[in-house]
């Protein structure tokens, strides 16, 4: 057991917010002074992605030994773990393998967001300030350690969540070399989490992307494309069908639009007309409106394709759906029975 820097570190990450955390380790292996990594080794999960896992490429270009998951080898040698979104336990077993025990870089200052999708919910909610978090792994549970060394920072305004993971990887990565500079003392002044505060961040579901114009306002609904845009579409229902609409903004950034939404205030919620200036579909919410510049709708569709051939005159008059149908409408998805293969997800109208 060594009793300061250069440490031997097994790290365990998968995403490009591990990646960050694993290029700073990498860079700490530089042979000067304050060299903070001795050797370094890497553990991430299989994948039948094209591209690969973002750590495993950075592994990779490093030169890294690689072992994937739950392959990783002896592991007696090394001082400390890190992981950073790896998204499996550790067994207590392995734990107690590393004489400093096993580091977490979290992306969120806790206990607020614990679970796997904490900067998703920071966005998604609203958040005014969120932070990244340096803990101590515990077994049988995620994100319940002990806090080493924490920092807040305030959310940019309009920041999507995949923004913020850029802020929050650099972050992270910061304090992880910040705490593996003075280890010993570092784990000698952890303290537990607070139990006020606690949320829960839950893995992003397709069922999370369906916008509910009634209940939702314009806000929560830019809200909702600026933490899920980067992963899925919003979906919602034109007639029956599901579809997803492309491309959200704020419809104050529209010119002259302000006069037709004053003419259209008691509008439906999912009522949408069209603003041909600047080529926008303009949809109301429970409260305020959002623009929306595309559709899916079997295939990709402008907002002019869309207007052309679902929201002209002539097609209201002639269309069969009964009056105040033709607009958007709540899309249901709810579980079905589990397969081996995952969740089936099943589409219900209101």
């Amino acid at each position: 057991m060594r009793g300061g820097p250069p440490w031997r570190v097994l790290f365990f990450g998968t995403d490009a917010f591990a990646g960050r955390a694993l290029r700073a380790l990498g860079g700490a292996r530089e042979p000067t002074p304050c060299r903070v990594v001795d050797h370094l080794e890497v553990v991430t999960l299989p994948s039948k992605l094209p591209k690969g896992l973002p750590v495993k490429n950075i592994a990779e270009q490093l030169r890294l030994p690689i072992h994937l998951w739950p392959d990783i080898g002896p592991c007696d040698h090394f001082d400390v773990g890190v992981v950073a979104s790896f998204g499996r336990l550790l067994s207590e077993e392995l734990i107690l393998k590393f004489p400093y025990g096993v580091l977490n870089v979290h992306p969120s200052y806790l206990p607020r967001w614990r679970g796997p999708a904490p900067i998703i919910h920071t966005v998604l909610h609203g958040d005014q300030t969120t932070g990244a978090t340096i803990m101590q792994i515990r077994p049988k549970r995620f994100d319940v350690g002990p806090i080493i060394k924490q920092e807040s920072i305030a959310v940019p305004a309009h920041c999507s969540a995949k923004e913020l993971e850029s802020i929050l990887s650099k972050l992270g990565a910061k304090l992880l070399i910040a705490v593996l500079q003075n280890l010993p003392e570092s784990l000698q002044n952890m303290r537990e989490q607070p139990k006020e505060g606690v949320t829960f961040a839950p893995k992003v579901t397709a069922a999370m992307s369906c916008i509910r114009w009634e209940d939702q306002t314009a806000e929560q609904i830019l809200r909702m494309h600026r933490a899920l845009g980067s992963m899925m579409p919003l979906q919602t229902l034109w007639m029956g069908t599901a579809v997803k609409l492309l491309d959200f903004l704020e419809v104050e950034t529209l010119h002259d639009i302000q006069d037709r939404i004053t003419a259209e205030k008691e509008a439906i919620p999912g009522s949408v007309f069209y603003h041909k200036q600047s080529e926008t579909l303009v949809i109301s919410c429970k409260e305020g409106w959002v623009g929306a510049k595309g559709v899916v709708l079997k295939k990709k569709l402008t907002a002019a394709d869309f207007y052309n051939g679902y929201l002209h005159p002539w097609f209201q008059q002639n269309s069969k759906m009964p009056p105040g149908r033709c607009r958007f409408q709540t899309l249901e998805l709810a579980a079905a029975k589990r397969s081996p293969k995952g969740t089936v997800l099943q589409a219900h109208n209101t």
